[in-house]
């Protein structure tokens, strides 16, 4: 039997209300209005694809280090390098064992991620191991578009294998189509959409419609013993048309959290995957479809181990943890979308050495410390001597992974003066639970209930971005328990 073994989601704590667009921009287009109930998930200004990624995997694999996957796919179409692959990353933030770890990035189609899974499940079949398909999207939109209403940020991540398996596939059918609902040319930030009319139409009623028939044919499947029809997308009326042509219920229709999350782009399948994972029962037959220049369409079953094995958190755990925010400007900022005058301290320059960020990749990218062999004493970051005075040994230091560790806040500050794009940047010295300390950035801080004593556990976070070369620096902070 090959399908899922386990899934997991992330969403980013800040909540855009859509009423704040709306309200800024109406005086242009009054039809935002109509658009401007609920909320959508918005990123911090050190997240993307890339951070939302290893939290997604932490929340479906968990964050034991040395995990050993055969094979981590990441399917986006905002990956911030052109010419880097973003999965290596992600699985070095999550300190996995990269000997013989095959990693591609999976690209250029809102159904990336569909089709990533599909290459993974062919891994399990095969019989060489376990394979991880994470999905994280952070798309720019322009100011008072539709796109800026609807779209939101977000990841999710799906394991598959052969073991342990809670939903088995039971078919999958793709059609391949040049059908063109929206593109974004190479070297532009935006979207260029089609009219919403005839890709409903042609796309939804008439591709996807087509390539679910084609499934539901070959699985030898009646479309009413579906139970979860997942369609993901931004036009609120289609998925009940396409299952009414289709006969399926409209009780299985999955919510597309369009009022609560909004619309994340490649990662729209799989986090929607994820949440009717939640709530499946053994014996539901889930559909999930990824429409994109075609349609791939994935048909798994509910096992009896459906109910033992959840996320750490999952889609409903993160969707609960929201904080609202109502500064559109913040929104703006943290995307890049104004030209704002930050000041001369933003000036400094940021040139990444690209020989010291690979020497020292294990405290950089992994956050591995050291615990001496000689009288355990765990120290970050890690050095040639032991720095316990009683001990003091040479050279006796080995890997101890701290990116799973929880600390303290055991001191702080918060600085105007030194630059950051959420003012005022908050540092300071963590003392982790079981050893070690180490100075730190600290994101996500609610001033009203943050001091010393907080606890604290690490995120593997943007620290600098270089726009002169169009390069960003990656680290870990202390974020607040929620």
């Amino acid at each position: 039997m090959v399908g899922i073994t386990a899934y997991g989601a992330y969403l980013p704590r800040l909540r855009l209300q859509k009423k704040v667009i709306a309200d800024a921009n109406g005086w242009f287009d009054s039809g935002l209005v109509g658009l401007g109930k609920g909320e959508k998930t918005m990123c911090n200004w050190d997240e993307d694809a890339i951070t939302m990624a290893t939290e997604a995997y932490a929340d479906c694999m968990g964050r034991e280090s040395g995990q050993a996957p055969a094979a981590l796919f990441l399917a986006s179409t905002s990956l911030p390098f052109a010419d880097r692959q973003h999965s290596v990353i992600v699985a070095e933030a999550l300190n996995l064992e990269t000997a013989d770890l095959r990693t591609m990035d999976v690209t250029s189609s809102q159904r990336a991620a569909t089709s990533a899974l599909l290459s993974a499940l062919d891994i399990a079949a095969a019989g060489n191991g376990e394979a991880v398909v994470v999905a994280a999207e952070h798309r720019l939109t322009k100011c008072a578009s539709r796109e800026e209403m609807l779209f939101g940020d977000g990841a999710a991540a799906i394991s598959v294998g052969t073991e342990g398996v809670v939903a088995e596939l039971v078919t999958s059918f793709t059609q391949a189509t040049d059908m063109i609902d929206h593109y974004r040319a190479e070297g532009e930030h935006f979207d260029y959409g089609w009219e919403e009319r005839w890709v409903r139409d042609v796309g939804y009623m008439g591709i996807l419609r087509r390539a679910v028939e084609g499934l539901l044919s070959k699985a030898g499947v009646d479309a009413a013993d579906i139970k979860h029809f997942i369609l993901p997308t931004d036009q609120g009326r289609v998925p009940a048309m396409v299952a009414k042509r289709l006969g399926i219920a409209d009780t299985a229709i999955a919510d597309n959290l369009l009022q609560s999350v909004g619309n994340t782009g490649a990662a729209q399948p799989l986090l929607l995957l994820a949440h009717r994972l939640e709530q499946a029962e053994p014996g539901d037959l889930i559909l999930l479809t990824g429409f994109g220049q075609g349609c791939d369409t994935l048909l798994f079953r509910a096992t009896k181990a459906i109910n033992s094995k959840k996320p750490l958190m999952g889609v409903s755990g993160h969707m609960a943890r929201g904080v609202a925010e109502e500064n559109y400007n913040k929104y703006q900022s943290f995307n890049n979308l104004l030209d704002k005058e930050l000041g001369k301290r933003a000036d400094t320059d940021k040139t990444a050495f690209l020989s010291a960020m690979y020497r020292n990749r294990g405290l950089v990218n992994s956050f591995i410390g050291g615990k001496c062999s000689a009288c355990d004493t765990v120290q970050m970051p890690k050095h040639n001597y032991c720095v316990n005075p009683e001990c003091g040994a040479f050279k006796t230091q080995e890997d101890h992974p701290m990116s799973g560790v929880t600390g303290h806040v055991a001191t702080w500050t918060a600085d105007r003066l030194t630059f950051d794009f959420n003012p005022p940047a908050y540092f300071g010295l963590v003392k982790f639970d079981g050893g070690g300390r180490i100075m730190m950035d600290m994101t996500e801080v609610d001033p009203d209930t943050f001091d010393i004593g907080t606890e604290v556990s690490v995120h593997f976070r943007i620290k600098q971005i270089d726009s002169q070369r169009g390069f960003r620096k990656y680290f870990w902070k202390a974020v607040p328990a929620a």
